[in-house]
């Protein structure tokens, strides 16, 4: 088992929620206008009066089998539209309840 961490402009949240969905991941937990700025490129999401925009983030449980798939749709998704923002982590889960 593995979780990806996607932290996301808030306009991806609902095509994401379907994405992960149709690729057979079905658990996460999501937070919604958490503010951040990227190591790599992209503009701050701070939800301030000089940078407005806000970021949401999500953790999603995935079999090991499926996470290659998910990157390869999430990296293709920020590649198709690169000024909005999308960085995905994969962390190894050791136990669940």
């Amino acid at each position: 088992m593995k979780a990806i961490f996607i932290a996301f402009d808030q306009a991806y949240y609902e095509r994401l929620v379907d994405d992960i969905n149709n690729l057979g991941c079905r658990g996460f937990t999501a937070w919604h206008e958490v503010q951040g700025r990227g190591s790599k490129t992209g503009d701050p999401h701070y939800g301030s009066h000089a940078w407005p925009s806000v970021a949401d983030a999500m953790f999603v449980m995935c079999e090991d089998e499926r996470v290659e798939r998910v990157m390869n749709h999430l990296r293709a998704l920020d590649e198709a539209t690169p000024k909005l923002g999308l960085r995905a982590w994969v962390i190894p889960v050791e136990q669940t309840i």
